[in-house]
Order: structure tokens, then C-alpha cells, then sequence
């Protein structure tokens, strides 16, 4: 009687079928690499603005900015939550400024939060920001358990 050794299968939680891993891993929080990702998921055509970013008023780290179509979008990634949480407290989000400040924008914005991540909106388009609320507000990228 012959004894054939047959290799076990393992399953690699992390990578997907096929093997490739995705590099932008799942923290519950936001990254540039998971709004990305977020966004071509959901049919946009983002593209990153070269360059320094304008320093927003209000906002105590520099966004990161997209064009979409005629509209612009910028984000502002946080260490924390509560680090976004002590900007907005001091925030009137309707104009996305600080309380007596003139807004920065050049039409009306809108904000969107979602765990460590303000995204502003600025474009005429009203289902395209809807569409960009719904994209960001279902949530940060989840660790795999």
C-alpha cells in the first residue's frame, strides 16, 4: 500500500482569490488609498490635484483635493475621530468655516463625515453629492476578523 502526502489547502484571509493582497488595509478608518478605491467603486472619475492644497480655515490639517467633473472635492484625514470631532465643534457646517468667517468656497459646500474623514463637496451637481454622501457615509474599510 502506497501513502500519497496531499498538501492541505489554507485560505489566506487577507488577500482575496487570486492572491493579491489589497494595500490598503481595513483600520476602520480612513486613508487617501480607501477614499480612492471607495470612489472608483462607485463609478467616480476623481483626479488628484497636484500640488499644494489651500489651507482651510477651521480645519487643523491640509486636505487632500480631487476634481470631479466641474466639481471639487477636498478631504481632511484625521488621526481620530475625536481630533475631527475638536475642528468641528468649532465649525459652522453649513459654510464649512469658523462662526464670522467669510466661506471659502466658491459655491455652496457640502460636508460629509464619516469616522476620521471631512470631505467637502463643492459643485453644482446635487446627485453627484449625493452620491458622494451615500459612497463615504457607509463607512470606513472594517478590519477582517
Amino acid at each position: 500500500m502506497t501513502v500519497t502526502a496531499v498538501p492541505i489547502a489554507t485560505t489566506d484571509t487577507t488577500a482575496p482569490p487570486g492572491g493579491v493582497r489589497d494595500q490598503c488595509p481595513g483600520t476602520g478608518l480612513w486613508a487617501v488609498c480607501s477614499v480612492e478605491k471607495r470612489l472608483r467603486q462607485s463609478g467616480f472619475v476623481a483626479k488628484k490635484v497636484e500640488g499644494e492644497s489651500p489651507r482651510r480655515p477651521g480645519f487643523s490639517v491640509e486636505p487632500v483635493a480631487y476634481t470631479m467633473g466641474r466639481g471639487r472635492l477636498e478631504l481632511f484625514f484625521y488621526d481620530s475621530e475625536a481630533a475631527l470631532a475638536r475642528d468641528m465643534t468649532a465649525m459652522d457646517t453649513l459654510l464649512v468655516a469658523p462662526p464670522g468667517t467669510p466661506s471659502p468656497w466658491e459655491s455652496t459646500p457640502l460636508l460629509v463625515r464619516s469616522a476620521n474623514l471631512a470631505a467637502v463637496y463643492v459643485g453644482a451637481n446635487p446627485r453627484q453629492a449625493e452620491r458622494l454622501m451615500l459612497a463615504l457615509t457607509a463607512g470606513a474599510p472594517q478590519p477582517l476578523r
